[in-house]
């Protein structure tokens, strides 16, 4: 079954209005009709149930029938990346990050950063299809981009770690996890971290990791640190 998404249903509500852009869709692309049952969600944990009671292409009306409310992932992680030259590994990223689990998600500009555009609604719309696709049912918060400095001048609670390709004494962050923390992880752009970054956040209190004995890309090291957290909380 079809998942959608609206930020703005709530439990409150006994029946909920499409607009006209996603009233065509149901309408006319899926051919649902009066009756027809679909589900829907808020981003927020809950999934609501609904029957659709007008199926007009103009605007299409559900009755909501039930709600279901979900745990949300027993981590939380936050991920600070510098965007890609090329914004479709930056879009890759988004989508399978959500799919294996992700909470918050900062752009983060770099010293050696070749791109600082950064194109929120299309970006948003991305984690919201891969919620959808992977039947999830919280939508990662995607933050404004912010300038590295700011990023680590700025007070964050849990596990900290920047994952850096220089050679110093690193652990590996699957073993410096630990499961069920909050947790914030620093990737860098094409050209790594410089030094004068790596010391500032060595400073406030971000560890060196690792993420294997490969130099990876961008995009590639992001996955891998989702990956990793995920794995560390798997049964947990």
């Amino acid at each position: 079954m079809q998942l959608f998404y609206n930020p703005n249903i709530s439990n409150a509500d006994t029946f909920f209005t499409f607009d006209k852009e996603e009233s065509r869709h149901i309408v006319k692309v899926l051919r649902k009709k009066e009756g027809d049952a679909i589900q829907l969600t808020n981003g927020k944990g809950s999934l609501f149930t609904a029957e659709i009671s007008l199926a007009s292409d103009k605007k299409c009306i559900v009755t909501i029938t039930g709600e279901t409310t979900y745990e949300p992932l027993p981590y939380y992680l936050h991920l600070a990346v510098a965007p890609t030259k090329m914004n479709d590994r930056y879009e890759w990223f988004l989508e399978k990050a959500t799919e294996i689990g992700i909470s918050e998600i900062t752009p983060l500009i770099c010293e050696h950063s070749e791109r600082t555009v950064f194109k929120a609604d299309r970006f948003g719309k991305i984690l919201q299809s891969a919620m959808k696709q992977s039947l999830q049912y919280y939508l990662p918060q995607l933050n404004e981009p912010v300038a590295f400095k700011d990023f680590v001048n700025t007070a964050h609670d849990g596990q900290l770690f920047i994952a850096h390709c220089e050679e110093t004494d690193k652990k590996l962050l699957k073993t410096a996890i630990s499961p069920k923390q909050k947790i914030t992880i620093l990737i860098g752009p094409e050209g790594d971290f410089s030094v004068t970054e790596i010391e500032q956040a060595l400073q406030k209190g971000f560890a060196a990791v690792s993420l294997g004995n490969t130099r990876l890309r961008t995009e590639t090291a992001a996955i891998v640190a989702a990956h990793s957290v995920a794995f560390v909380n798997e049964g947990v």
